[in-house]
């Protein structure tokens, strides 16, 4: 049986939205996207303070899991924006994702869940050994 994983921070998504921040399936961890909020679900303006926090948010569960960004395999990102916040989400993305570098592919969209929302980030990770 897959085993959903909720971390405190995340439970508001849960029981609101009726979706599990990340499903353990197997060995790997599949983990619904996130878009970089405060914690009352504002979105800050500044761009790189919703990436910084959309990677916090990815960090704690993966954690909750029992992994961490090393064990990331793939991840997907959809920008608002992609040409114009792609220096600035590199940057902070590096500052978390660091080599082995997993799969990844980023692309440019119109509206995501949140108004506001610059980037939704999703990733799949293996449970380390």
């Amino acid at each position: 049986m897959n085993q959903r994983v909720i971390p405190e921070s995340h439970r508001v998504f849960y029981d609101t939205f009726h979706f599990a921040p990340a499903v353990i399936d197997g060995q790997n961890i599949r983990c619904s996207g996130v878009i970089g909020s405060n914690p009352d679900g504002s979105v800050p303006e500044d761009a790189e303070t919703q990436f910084t926090l959309a990677f916090e948010s990815i960090g704690a569960v993966l954690k909750e899991a029992g992994a961490g960004f090393a064990d990331i395999t793939e991840m997907t990102t959809f920008h608002i924006g992609l040409a114009q916040h792609l220096g600035t989400f590199s940057q902070v993305k590096d500052r978390f994702v660091q080599e082995p570098y997993p799969a990844w592919t980023a692309v440019g969209t119109t509206e995501l869940a949140l108004p506001g929302g610059l980037v939704e980030i999703r990733v799949t990770a293996r449970l380390p050994e």
